[in-house]
């Protein structure tokens, strides 16, 4: 008999609740909720299994993503991170993307895109992690930016566009 892995098993779930959550930005609706005043600590592994930590990107403007392959907006917003961390990594702008989704799928887009920030896998304890940080629907994409020190200075449900990004990380380099 073959028995679903136990990654399949908690995936799938996962999976379904964040396909059904995923958002497109609608203007004049806020799907965020109230976020932690500060950056919550935090670590996950990569694509390589190596764990990072919040820990790592202390001094820096950190932009958080929560996404997945499967997600349009996900996909969309995409390349502006991309572009952005490529324009503002050298004035102290570090963007971390958190997948929720399946590492092979991850891995592929990784490479298809050449992303250039770092990408963690997210699990269960990602999503509570997402909801500190305003997440209030489990919605993806979900984005949250923290200043130098770790304070948070926006969240967004929803994807973000490019007028919003440089809105809210020019004042913050």
């Amino acid at each position: 008999m073959n028995t679903p892995s136990p990654l399949k098993i908690i995936l799938i779930p996962l999976l379904l609740l964040f396909l059904s959550a995923c958002e497109q930005e609608k203007p004049g609706l806020n799907l965020a909720g109230k976020a932690e005043t500060q950056l919550p600590a935090f670590s996950f592994a990569d694509l390589d299994n190596v764990q990072h930590s919040s820990d790592e990107w202390k001094g820096k403007v950190l932009v958080v993503n929560y996404w997945a392959t499967w997600c349009p907006p996900c996909r969309k917003e995409m390349p502006l991170f991309i572009e952005t961390q490529k324009t503002y990594g050298d004035k102290g702008v570090q963007f971390v993307g958190i997948a929720i989704d399946d590492p092979h799928m991850v891995q592929d887009f990784v490479d298809v895109f050449d992303i250039n920030f770092p990408i963690l896998i997210g699990n269960a304890d990602a999503i509570q992690l997402s909801n500190r940080m305003g997440n209030r629907f489990d919605s993806l994409p979900f984005t949250a930016i923290f200043d130098r020190t770790g304070k948070t200075r926006f969240v967004q449900a929803g994807e973000v566009t490019p007028e919003t990004i440089q809105e809210q990380l020019i004042p913050l380099l």
